[in-house]
């Protein structure tokens, strides 16, 4: 099995709905050299978590990696999840406080283990804590 990621976007410029819609896009321009270094890290199908930034801050869907080349990847469009998992929720839980989505919110593109895409794909089918 492949590695798995998570990209951030900003929803104004690049949404899920977009890669939806688009069925595939080129994901590439990342100027951070820890996120390029990840970018670069990644092959034809991993799996990876999609991220909107902004007013979101939330995990909204999945992708996959359909081709990779140094400093860009191709993103096939995945499935929205059942429901966004907000960064506040992920914050709260203690099994993912130290996960490079928490620690370091300026990185773009970055690792994701088994551990953390189970917690994420749990939180998405629970209703959310009120």
């Amino acid at each position: 099995m492949g590695k798995r990621w998570l990209v951030k976007t900003e929803p104004s410029e690049y949404s899920f709905s977009d890669l939806v819609r688009d069925e595939r896009t080129r994901w590439d321009g990342v100027s951070n050299p820890l996120a390029r270094k990840n970018l670069a890290a990644m092959t034809r199908g991993d799996e990876v978590l999609f991220y909107h930034t902004g007013g979101e801050k939330a995990v909204v869907g999945t992708a996959r990696v359909g081709a990779a080349a140094g400093g860009e990847v191709e993103l096939v469009a995945g499935a929205a999840l059942p429901r966004p998992v907000g960064l506040a929720e992920l914050k709260a839980d203690k099994e993912l406080a130290r996960w490079e989505l928490v620690r370091l919110p300026r990185l773009s593109v970055l690792p994701v283990t088994d551990g953390q895409w189970a917690a994420v794909m749990t939180k998405a089918k629970k209703a959310p804590k009120s």
